[in-house]
């Protein structure tokens, strides 16, 4: 085959197709001719791979087509702008969905916290029945507690708590759907933070406790607190579909909620960098706690100020509807 005759029958067809591929708006009538020459073109490609011709004509061609065909299917939606939605309507808007159900977990937990702290500041026995003799009581008050947050270097520790309160955060999402792992779970921590508060404010060390508790501890509390509030949304999903199938509503929350333990991350990122820097530093109690404030009031802000508005304007957190698939029509 005479590829350069080939190629001196087809140029105009090729150039044609390429001038096409570069116009920035189509009318009816080039979107028409585009189609038809990406057709002519397709073939012409495959009778020079049949019949083994010059490789560099194969490129080109093979090249012109794919540029052709991203025209004809749409432009790409750049990786940035997918993130800068998620990040401003998506993410927000989810946090704001499941509020109430963060709420609950915080109220649950305060109640537990607190009733576990009195109990065991008021009865000396109870302090010794969970946390020993007099002796390893003494230890955990004056050494163990503060000595937690200096044993590690600060880099490695806020990487330390960072990927274990994301691992948690994650785990009460993925496994919220059992209705079981979330209660769980919160009463573990619910009562492993108030038997130590109890116990530090009945031997005089309460300033201690709150301070450093406090400074990470808002931001980290209340990402755990989202977290189970999303577990506990995605198990009320399929307990209550209301009009969709189960199947359906659960798959619809359940990406919406998996964009909620991807976005922890990022929180639970600032939270483990306050708690590996500034809750062990010499900064005054005033100044440790009043970043943990403002890190907690700047989260509130981007819920209140981006979440509301988005899930108004009806974002859910969900996936863009060409990823998510087809679901069978409902009604009601």
């Amino acid at each position: 085959m005479d590829v350069d005759a080939y190629r001196a029958v087809h140029a105009e067809e090729w150039a044609r197709l390429r001038t096409l591929v570069r116009t920035r708006s189509l009318s009816g009538e080039q979107a028409d001719e585009l189609v038809v020459l990406y057709q002519r073109t397709a073939t012409h490609l495959s009778f020079l791979r049949s019949s083994q011709s010059e490789p560099v004509l194969v490129d080109e061609l093979s090249t012109l087509l794919a540029r052709a065909r991203a025209r004809l299917t749409g432009s790409q939606y750049p990786a940035w702008k997918q993130f800068t939605h998620f990040a401003v309507r998506g993410f927000p808007a989810a946090l704001w969905r499941i509020r109430w159900w963060t709420f609950g977990a915080a109220a649950f937990t305060a109640v537990l916290a607190v009733a576990a702290g009195v109990w065991v500041a008021g009865d000396p026995a109870a302090q010794a029945s969970v946390f020993g003799s007099s002796a390893d009581i003494r230890r955990l008050v004056e050494e163990d507690f503060s000595g937690y947050y200096s044993q590690y270097s600060h880099a490695s520790f806020a990487g330390r708590v960072w990927t274990n309160n994301a691992w948690v955060a994650a785990t009460c999402v993925a496994l919220g759907v059992t209705g079981v792992f979330v209660p769980v779970a919160l009463t573990q921590n619910a009562l492993n933070v108030g038997l130590q508060g109890g116990l530090l404010i009945a031997n005089g060390r309460g300033e201690v406790f709150f301070g450093l508790i406090a400074p990470h501890g808002l931001l980290e509390l209340t990402a755990v607190f989202v977290a189970a509030g999303a577990g506990m949304r995605l198990f009320w999903a399929w307990v209550a579909p209301g009009a969709r199938r189960r199947a359906d509503s659960l798959a619809v929350e359940g990406r919406a909620m998996v964009g909620v333990a991807l976005g922890l991350v990022v929180v639970l990122f600032v939270s483990g960098v306050i708690e590996g820097f500034v809750t062990p530093s010499p900064l005054p109690t005033w100044a440790r706690i009043g970043i943990g404030v403002l890190a907690e009031l700047a989260f509130a802000a981007y819920v209140l100020l981006l979440g509301r508005p988005a899930a108004r304007a009806g974002e859910t957190g969900d996936v863009e509807d060409r990823f998510a698939g087809d679901v069978a029509p409902v009604r009601g």
